[in-house]
């Protein structure tokens, strides 16, 4: 891997909250930016799906049809169309616009516990507690995955696409990559069951957090672990981990309430983020900016590296 540059002067981080959205959809189980960063959306255990104006804090469109609790959801790279998973064993295909299901895919034996667009958002990839993973073609209006990944040994709780590769994250402690496009697989033994799985921001590494309570950063190629991050909690839940915006540090939800961010390269704890009393279940850090949501129970937190008069005077 080739570490990041050295960090320009004042470099920051979000740890300023700008505004709390009470999302009114019960547990928030997900929260994730779209495409652009200009959204978010929010999946509950109401089973509906929302879609909300980050600058703003407010409510654009309510997405309805699963049966059961939202668990996760994606934007198109175009931000025109929307993929959600849920306990009720369906992968939704939502049309931003008119807030319509275009395709309710069926085919998982249990809960499906992530989902993700590929970059040109042509394939819809998810992942059940059934240990598969499935490809389903938006192009076509055939019912049944064009590829079924089942290798793992147990659920799969994690996945991230980039280019022609996918990773997944499994109960059964394995980060698995696959080579889309020469048709190769590499397995990584963590030991622990994995929560979640993600690239670095450059695709040279993979970023893994495990219910030992820790998170790892491993070399894509060679597997070697470039880094081991602890302090925080994960001993329950099935908790987010993710990179900043330029891949200087490694953050973590925790269980004591906060987010923990640490240092990339020298692992140190750079700042343990106070966001309540209860659990902090997900995060997204922005694409470009550095600018973090989070969610705990039923609201989302939206943070920024300086405090914001503007949107903090409308905090909800």
């Amino acid at each position: 891997m080739a570490f990041p540059l050295p960090r320009p002067q004042g470099l920051q981080l979000p740890k300023h909250l700008l505004r709390t959205i009470d999302c009114h959809q019960g547990a928030v189980r997900a929260v994730r930016f779209n495409a652009d960063g200009n959204y978010a959306l929010t999946c509950g255990s109401d089973k509906s799906l929302k879609l909300w104006s980050v600058s703003r804090g407010t409510l654009l469109k309510t997405y309805t049809g699963h049966g059961y609790e939202v668990l996760e959801a994606d934007s198109s790279y175009d931000n025109s169309q929307l993929c959600s998973c849920s306990s009720d064993k369906t992968v939704i295909y939502w049309d931003v616009a008119t807030g319509q299901v275009t395709r309710k895919l069926r085919g998982h034996a249990g809960k499906v516990n992530c989902v993700q667009f590929n970059e040109e958002a042509t394939v819809i990839l998810s992942g059940s507690i059934d240990g598969t993973v499935r490809c389903w073609d938006t192009r076509s209006r055939r019912m049944e995955p064009i590829q079924i990944l089942d290798e793992a040994r147990d659920g799969i709780s994690s996945l991230k696409v980039s280019e022609h590769e996918l990773i997944t994250g499994s109960v059964d402690g394995r980060v698995r990559r696959y080579d889309l496009r020469m048709g190769q697989l590499h397995v990584d033994f963590i030991g622990s069951p994995i929560t979640c799985i993600c690239f670095s921001r450059d695709g040279q590494c993979t970023l893994s957090s495990s219910l030992d309570s820790a998170v790892r950063l491993l070399d894509k190629s060679t597997g070697e672990m470039l880094g081991e991050y602890t302090g925080h909690v994960n001993k329950g839940y099935k908790l987010d981990c993710c990179l900043s915006d330029k891949d200087t540090h490694v953050l973590s939800c925790s269980e004591d309430g906060h987010v923990y961010y640490w240092d990339l390269v020298e692992g140190s704890l750079t700042l343990k983020l106070p966001v309540g009393k209860a659990v902090v279940q997900s995060l997204s850090f922005h694409p470009t900016e550095p600018r973090l949501l989070t969610s705990m129970e039923g609201c989302v937190q939206v943070w920024g590296a300086e405090p914001d008069d503007e949107t903090a005077d409308s905090a909800q």
